[in-house]
């Protein structure tokens, strides 16, 4: 097996840092620990935006029942993806200590942010000593995107990560951050089989967890193995681990995995945004494709040259056919190339090339961070933040909690577009689910009979038969909803909305 790459040599080097480098890393740690305090402080706010809704609408499942919770969104006995290891627990902490479905996300905020943070560091720790390393990198995976915003689930750009922190998808991106960095200390150590078994579990965890986050962790993976050319000797050992691995995913009770390779039909039209505005959304990761250049030159099988190199190709296969839901891969390009833009900082080269690199690269963090100032929003509120930051601010949505008091656990609420994504994550159901459901049978019956009912020109008769049918409980309409006599108005809410309830 070959030796470390000389800038992860043990931290001996390190240590004799004269006083003035020592200094110059002082800066890069405390701005990664500012952000990681405003991220902080975005949890306790949890402004609510895209899977929020569902993410809660699961735990809210879970706490009623975790044997058999059934779909989250419809009220149906159905298996659900969304059912992994990790909103299994988050739904028993929320049944046995009584919190809200909100408490326990913050909880699970706050768990994403550590295992992000220690991952990270973990990783980076594993391919430079430098004590800037771990912060830099940081500041890369977070800065160096773009100047159009990109806020999806599994991309952690800082605006991004600032609304879904809370979700499954930064829960797994922490695991996998941990599963690079154990995968390349076992293949320098020749780890016992213990460690492999390990692997191979914490690998289908990261897969339950979050399928899309679990293909850029595999191809990290891959990669990782790729660079560190194992001898023969390893073979059972990874094949082990990957067989234990696939042995877990084929176990899962809650849904069949493997039957979500041939349900993503439904995805493609969605993820096509990912292609979208695409130099205005990552032109800042072309740094980090520079700074790939000369690591491929010293060593053209370097774990992030390989890493990114697959990640790019699985994104450019997906545009190519026109299956759009691989952009989800897109991390597995970019975090490689942060990485290496950051690394390049305190690299191998000479001082004066490292100098340039860091200017270049404060430069990039300027720029990345002024096009994500908006999210400082969710921490002081948008009317704190000067007109030139607002026009950066996401406006979360505001949810649905006046429904509340009138609306009770499993009451079926005929409602549509985003006001569907978000009803279910307070107990009740609706008749289209407001995300594509896999293992859903009737789904698209479902959407055409709520399609129906909001059409103007839809009989009465036919709208109370559809009523019936799903055993609606509530409209959630305008003011003026002419859906008949049988509504009778009991809450109004923000935009017009007013909550009609079906009189027998």
């Amino acid at each position: 097996m070959r030796a470390a790459p000389s800038e992860a040599r043990p931290a001996g080097r390190a240590a004799a840092r004269p006083p003035a480098a020592a200094k110059r890393s002082v800066a890069p740690r405390a701005a990664a620990a500012l952000v990681l305090v405003l991220l902080l402080l975005v949890v306790v706010r949890l402004p609510w935006a895209g899977d929020l809704g569902m993410h809660a609408a699961t735990v809210q499942r879970l706490r009623h029942d975790l044997a058999h919770p059934g779909n989250p969104l419809v009220d149906a006995d159905t298996p659900s993806p969304y059912y992994s290891p990790w909103m299994l627990l988050l739904g028993g902490i929320a049944r046995l200590t009584g919190w809200s479905v909100f408490v326990v996300l913050r909880l699970a905020a706050l768990a994403a942010l550590a295992l992000l943070a220690t991952g990270v560091r973990r990783y980076v720790r594993a391919l430079s000593a430098h004590r800037a390393a771990p912060a830099l990198a940081a500041l890369s995976l977070l800065l160096l995107w773009g100047t159009v915003l990109i806020n999806w689930s599994g991309f952690p750009s800082l605006n991004s990560l600032a609304l879904t922190v809370s979700y499954p998808s930064a829960f797994a991106l922490g695991l996998a951050f941990h599963h690079w960095a154990w995968l390349t200390r076992a293949l320098r150590t020749c780890a016992g089989w213990e460690v492999w078994l390990g692997l191979g579990a914490l690998w289908a965890l990261i897969l339950l967890c979050h399928q899309f986050t679990g293909v850029v962790a595999t191809l990290g993976a891959l990669a990782t193995v790729i660079a560190a050319r194992p001898g023969r000797s390893l073979a059972p050992r990874l094949a082990a681990g990957a067989a234990l691995g696939l042995l877990v995913l084929w176990l899962w009770p809650y849904y069949d995995f493997f039957a979500l390779f041939s349900a993503g039909g439904d995805l493609e039209g969605v993820h096509r945004a990912l292609y979208a505005y695409f130099p205005g959304r990552y032109w800042l990761a072309l740094l980090g494709v520079a700074a790939l250049i000369p690591r491929g030159r010293r060593d053209h099988r370097d774990a992030l040259v390989v890493f990114f190199a697959l990640g790019a190709l699985v994104c450019a296969a997906g545009f190519a056919t026109g299956h759009y839901s691989w952009g989800r891969a897109l991390p597995a390009a970019l975090i490689p190339a942060q990485l290496a833009a950051a690394l390049a900082v305190v690299g191998p080269a000479r001082r004066a090339v490292r100098v340039r690199w860091a200017r270049v690269l404060g430069a990039a963090f300027a720029v990345g961070a002024w096009t994500q100032s908006g999210m400082l929003g969710y921490v002081v509120g948008r009317a704190a933040l000067p007109a030139a930051v607002a026009v950066n601010y996401t406006r979360p949505w505001p949810g649905y909690h006046w429904i509340t008091p009138h609306v009770r656990y499993g009451d079926v609420v005929m409602a549509r577009d985003e006001p569907s994504r978000m009803i279910p994550a307070y107990g009740a159901y609706t008749v289209a689910a407001g995300y594509p459901e896999f293992f859903l049978p009737d789904e698209a019956r479902r959407e055409r009979a709520v399609r129906r009912y909001y059409t103007r020109s839809t009989p009465l008769g036919v709208r109370r038969d559809i009523l019936r049918a799903y055993a609606v409980r509530w409209v959630l309409d305008g003011t003026r909803p002419e859906r008949g006599p049988r509504l009778r108005p009991v809450a109004h809410g923000p935009g017009r909305q007013v909550l009609y309830a079906v009189l027998p």
